[in-house]
């Protein structure tokens, strides 16, 4: 073999071997490859070992098939109240129709991108600054409603989107600052004077019921104080009547004669004339006679032999 032919049969060889490598394609996962033949869409690889034909089909494009985030540079958008605002949205998207991604917009990115702005600020514009910045979900599910409606036969599906800033200008940022500060002192203050005529109520409760308490306690006391003193009365009274009745039933027992009694009259005598209030004593009436029946005692009997 000469030269000549070697040099043809490699340059065969390295055609062959590059033809049989232009027709094996392997695609990754979660990866689609658009093949157009002879210029024209002609189908869509999934991801493995596919085979084409060589030098007739090409790949336009590999399209992602992942969910993708992208964060987009902050917007100003002007709010009913003529105020402007700057938001900072995040957008989670995925390609459902690769075909679609290809051949309906050029570039989809860039179409998500503007689609966003200009429907952030049609919702936004309906709103002041106050809701703007209370209705994060709202803005977020409406936004999501229309890209979603409006890029779905781009191939696409907007999963969230979300708001990761809103900014107003700082002028309006220090005033609401200050109005906020206001609104926490006063509730401070509402609080405080709150608290105030609530302990204020408690300690009147307190007093009312101290002072219930105290009069129930002292009444209560004087009812058992009236109840004791009742009964030892009631036992002084029954202790002396005892007395006076052992005392008459040991008179009437013992037979007591006239001397005796008279007796008993005088040793009583001192202690009536007893007291540091007695400057004048009268001597009683019944003295008299007592004295006499005293000299009773003191005069021998008459005999009985004397006529």
């Amino acid at each position: 073999m000469s030269i000549e032919q070697l040099i043809v049969a490699l340059v065969v060889v390295a055609a062959v071997g590059f033809a049989v490598a232009r027709t094996i394609r392997i695609i990754p996962q979660a990866t689609a490859a658009i093949i157009e033949r002879l210029g024209r869409y002609h189908r869509t690889l999934t991801p493995g070992l596919n085979l084409v034909v060589p030098f007739i089909d090409r790949i336009k494009d590999m399209i992602d098939l992942r969910e993708q985030v992208v964060s987009f540079p902050p917007q100003p958008v002007i709010t009913s109240d003529n105020l402007v605002v700057s938001i900072d949205t995040v957008i989670y998207f995925q390609v459902t129709n690769p075909k679609a991604a290809t051949y309906e917009i050029a570039n989809f990115l860039t179409g998500v991108e503007q689609l966003t702005v200009t429907t952030l600020r049609n919702v936004v514009g309906g709103m002041d600054l106050e809701r703007t910045l209370t209705s994060r979900e709202d803005i977020n599910t409406a936004l999501r409603g229309v890209l979603d409606e409006a890029t779905g036969k781009w191939g696409i599906r907007v999963n969230r989107v979300e708001l990761k800033a809103i900014d107003p200008p700082a002028s309006i940022q220090d005033s609401m600052e200050k109005q906020m500060r206001a609104d926490r002192d006063k509730r401070a203050a509402v609080l405080a004077a709150e608290g105030q005529r609530q302990a204020s109520i408690l300690a009147a409760e307190g007093d009312k019921q101290a002072s219930v308490l105290r009069a129930r306690g002292e009444a209560e006391a004087a009812v058992l104080r009236a109840q004791a003193d009742a009964e030892a009365q009631a036992m002084r009274a029954k202790g002396q009547a005892d007395a006076i009745g052992m005392v008459f039933k040991a008179i009437h027992e013992g037979k007591p004669d006239q001397q005796l009694l008279a007796y008993q009259y005088l040793q009583t005598l001192p202690e009536i004339a007893k007291g540091e209030a007695n400057k004048i004593w009268i001597v009683p009436s019944e003295m008299g006679k007592a004295l006499e029946n005293l000299g009773g005692l003191f005069t021998p009997p008459k005999s009985s032999d004397t006529q």
